[in-house]
């Protein structure tokens, strides 16, 4: 068997740890009289060694025992460790004082140790068995993990979350991975040494990737641009190089940040753009001590206008929708997080107005946000006859009962595939927001609709998709290799919504500056990367053919609309076309009677004849055209 088998893997027994924790405390006792009596001690403290030797190795190892300081695990020795040492030595060496004391003034006004001796026995015990400890942790470290096998890491920021990430690297992950170096902006900073790692500045990066073979690049500044940390990891993932990110400081476990909590940088991140500046009045003035309704509660956008309205302290929020699980699960999670707000819990379908009449004479909401919908385009376009009961007349029952019962504001929303539909989905909610508008032109309530694209992460999105295609080792499906799509983040999203809801004065359509669109193959080579594989050698890409009523491109405004901008740069107001009441009435009736037919061709058909640019792609219905 191997020495380092013999030393290192296995617990050194208790029993031996703490002799030699004593050995160390005789061997500074007399490293103390030999420093202070300048090697030659004389032969009267000589004579009182067994009387001193006595009170000191007792004392010390009386404090080990009652503290424990020699079960600690020599080759894990933390800083804790240290402390403990330090203290329980500290009190042993003040305990010798006070002994001093007692012999001085009540017994033979005589001191039995010197105190430079207490002084110098105290350093000297408390260095050696804390640097003998440090040391033995680094040799192990070593040894079972030499340098030449480390991977190694470099960490971006050189501020005090960079020197705590690589704090935590030595602690927690030292056997396997070595810093070779900082990056940071600061010129300051740059050329300088942290902790034994140099700081380098950020153009340095691409040469530090080629000149070594860097596994990883840790993110530890806390408010790094998206723009920023987009650059650095395209320059990472050219070399192959893992991108990590340190968690917010929120986040770290009792204020100490572990290893394990350091995660691979997710494409959503690298989709994100500044943070949006919300005006905070006019929310708060809006929903601030208001009953409000919000419809969908349980899905991906209107579980997030949950979380968002309800810091602004309403009087009450009703949580409506008809999906039981998620809505049991955003039950738990409210009365985790905000337990001293009021919020109501209720299960019920938009489509059923009685249950919807008795959720507005109970509650009787002034504000609703209205995110129920049905969404999914190809399910849509193969049951028509359910995206119209859903979308149009469930937004119906809504509009209708948020009249009658006086609700203030009526906030849809809506979707860019509204615009110009080629599908049945897009077309329903385009109904739907033609009835809201028209609606809202007699009557005292304010209807204000928002349209924007696809939110990252919400359900059945095309990144939780290559995601799991990606861990179950694909391959990545992509309908057509020129698809491009918008996207935003679900809090922003939500963000824009309360920020629109707030400066909406009714009969607005509110459209959300998506930025740039992306390539969908874009975002799946970007994601393939980020998981550290390589594309068509371990995981490949099929292209599908684009499903009924898919566009290759989302639009957000039809091209006869126009925009004009308001207060906030990422909000606009769609200027659309306006429609008589009483004919939209009348056709959305007739259209919603349809349903009872089930006749797919007649519903399209009557959807088409409501929205005139509803023009079918890849679809059974492109002949009503």
């Amino acid at each position: 068997m191997k020495l380092i088998d013999i030393v290192f893997q296995r617990n050194t027994p208790r029993w031996i740890i703490f002799f030699i924790d004593m050995g160390i405390c005789l061997l500074s006792l007399i490293l103390a009289y030999l420093v202070r009596f300048n090697f030659s001690i004389p032969k009267v403290e000589i004579a009182a060694f067994p009387l001193v030797f006595g009170i000191v190795l007792c004392i010390r190892a009386g404090s080990f025992y009652f503290s424990k300081t020699y079960q600690g695990i020599v080759k894990y020795t933390s800083s804790k460790d240290a402390q403990r040492i330090f203290i329980v030595i500290s009190i042993g060496s003040i305990v010798y004082a006070v002994i001093n004391c007692v012999f001085y003034y009540l017994i033979n006004r005589t001191f039995p140790i010197p105190f430079s001796i207490i002084i110098i026995d105290y350093m000297a015990t408390a260095f050696l068995m804390i640097s003998l400890r440090v040391m033995f942790k680094a040799l192990y470290l070593e040894l079972t993990n030499p340098n030449k096998e480390k991977r190694s890491v470099i960490i971006f920021g050189a501020g005090e979350s960079g020197i705590i990430t690589k704090r935590t690297l030595d602690r927690d992950a030292g056997t396997k991975y070595k810093v070779l170096g900082f990056i940071d902006d600061d010129i300051k900073k740059q050329g300088k040494k942290l902790e034994g790692a140099t700081i380098y500045s950020i153009s340095r990066l691409n040469n530090l990737l080629q000149e070594n073979d860097v596994s990883n690049l840790i993110i530890s500044v806390q408010s790094l641009s998206p723009s920023k940390k987009q650059e650095i990891v395209d320059i990472c993932l050219n070399y192959n190089t893992k991108v990590l990110n340190v968690p917010p400081v929120s986040n770290w476990i009792n204020g100490e940040l572990s290893f394990r909590q350091i995660k691979k940088v997710q494409i959503e991140e690298l989709l994100e753009r500044e943070p949006i500046q919300l005006s905070k009045e006019n929310i708060q003035k809006q929903v601030s001590n208001k009953t409000i309704l919000v419809t969908g509660a349980a899905g991906s956008i209107g579980s997030e206008i949950v979380r968002q309205i309800i810091r602004f302290n309403p009087k009450k929020i009703i949580l409506l929708d008809q999906a039981e699980s998620p809505l049991y699960e955003m039950e738990m999670e409210l009365f985790d997080k905000y337990k001293q707000q009021s919020y109501e819990i209720v299960m019920g379908d938009i489509r059923n107005k009685e249950r919807m009449e008795n959720v507005f004479k109970t509650f009787q909401p002034e504000i609703v946000f209205h995110a129920a919908a049905y969404k999914h385009v190809p399910m849509m376009e193969n049951n028509p006859s359910e995206s119209i009961f859903t979308n149009v007349s469930g937004t119906k029952n809504l509009a209708d009962l948020a009249v009658q019962y006086k609700a203030e504001k009526f906030v849809m929303v809506s979707t860019d595939k509204a615009v110009n539909p080629t599908n049945v989905m897009g077309a329903s909610k385009r109904i739907a927001e033609i009835y809201a508008q028209s609606l809202g032109k007699n009557s005292n309530t304010k209807f204000i609709t928002t349209r924007f694209g696809n939110v990252l992460g919400s359900n059945g999105s095309v990144i939780p998709r290559f995601r799991q295609q990606i861990e179950n080792g694909g391959p990545i499906t992509i309908t057509d290799p020129n698809i491009t799509r918008f996207f935003m983040t679900i809090p922003e999203a939500c963000q824009l919504v309360l920020e629109a809801g707030a400066m909406g004065q009714g009969g607005e359509i509110f459209i959300f500056d998506m930025g740039e669109s992306v390539k969908i193959i874009d975002l799946a080579k970007k994601m393939v990367k980020l998981s550290g594989l390589v594309l068509d050698k371990d995981i490949r890409i099929v292209f599908t053919g684009l499903r009924p009523g898919e566009k290759l491109y989302e639009e957000l405004l039809a091209d006869q609309e126009n925009t004009v901008p308001t207060h906030h740069k990422q909000i606009m107001i769609a200027k659309v076309k306006e429609y008589d009441f009483e004919f939209i009435s009348s056709s959305i009736h007739q259209l919603i009677e349809l349903f009872d037919k089930q006749d797919n061709q007649v519903i399209v058909k009557k959807m088409k004849e409501l929205v005139p640019e509803f023009k079918s792609n890849n679809s059974v219905y492109e002949k009503l055209d």
